[in-house]
């Protein structure tokens, strides 16, 4: 059995839990049946240890880009994001998309400008987006039309709407990937849409150091714990953990042409 965790950010993890550091908890995932996993950047100032980490572990494959509620670091231009794209073992655009929650009106202006530019450039290298949206369906939707991201298709990370977002999502060509969340008592209508979701269509995550999965809620999270979510999408959806395994593992290697 092999697992993907098909997102993580491996430069944030707190690593003083293993003895060997970074290398201790790529170890521990290994041991729980871990075989990939894709480290998302976030920022622009860290890209360059995120694309590195990658390089020196066959295992780990990384993206380029600015999460929707970074504010102090630079603003990669489109070439910029081309560039950064093209770089060994970079997979995938993003983080990127739309975060209302934690921002300002003022501030939506800005993070719509940075999404278009992210579109653009994974359209450019012909690469996936990994799209966070939180409490901004509609727009995100509306920006993903309205800049053809259905022409490289992605992730929409860490799903937390409904299931009409999520089947709206999934005719541009995206992925609907469950993150630790689908473990929570209160994610009523995240299962409901794990119960509904095509096989061929979903994928698992950590968004490590973040969302820790029962039984390790409110802990710092780490790629290993990627098996307690595709234990929770198992007992969703009726089937063996096995096969879950094997279909997210398909579903991301097809995505990210790594057959």
């Amino acid at each position: 059995m092999s697992l993907v965790d098909s997102h993580c950010h491996l430069d944030r993890l707190d690593v003083t839990a293993h003895p060997n550091g970074l290398e201790g908890a790529l170890a521990q995932a290994s041991e729980q049946g871990v075989g990939e996993l894709l480290c998302v950047s976030i920022n622009w100032e860290n890209f360059p240890i995120v694309q590195s980490l990658a390089a020196q572990h066959e295992q780990v494959y990384a993206t380029v880009g600015v999460h929707p509620n970074d504010r102090e670091g630079h603003e990669p231009s489109l070439d910029e994001l081309i560039q950064g794209a093209q770089l060994p073992k970079v997979i995938g655009v993003g983080e990127t998309g739309l975060d209302y929650f934690r921002s300002g009106e003022g501030e939506r202006a800005g993070q719509q400008a940075r999404f278009r530019r992210h579109i653009n450039a994974a359209k450019a290298v012909n690469k996936p987006l990994i799209t966070h949206s939180r409490e901004a369906s509609k727009d995100t939707l509306r920006i993903l039309r309205e800049e053809g991201a259905d022409q490289v298709g992605g992730i929409m990370h860490c799903f937390v709407d409904d299931w009409k977002t999520a089947e709206q999502a999934m005719e541009l060509g995206f992925y609907i990937s469950f993150s630790g969340i689908l473990t929570f008592s209160s994610a009523t209508q995240v299962r409901e849409v794990a119960e509904r979701v095509p096989a061929e269509r979903m994928l698992i995550e950590t968004d490590a150091p973040y969302l820790a999965p029962v039984p390790h809620r409110g802990k710092p999270n780490y790629p290993a714990y990627v098996r307690h979510v595709a234990e929770k999408l198992a007992e969703i959806r009726k089937t063996r953990l096995d096969q879950i395994a094997k279909t997210t593992r398909a579903n991301f290697m097809q995505l990210f042409s790594l057959v």
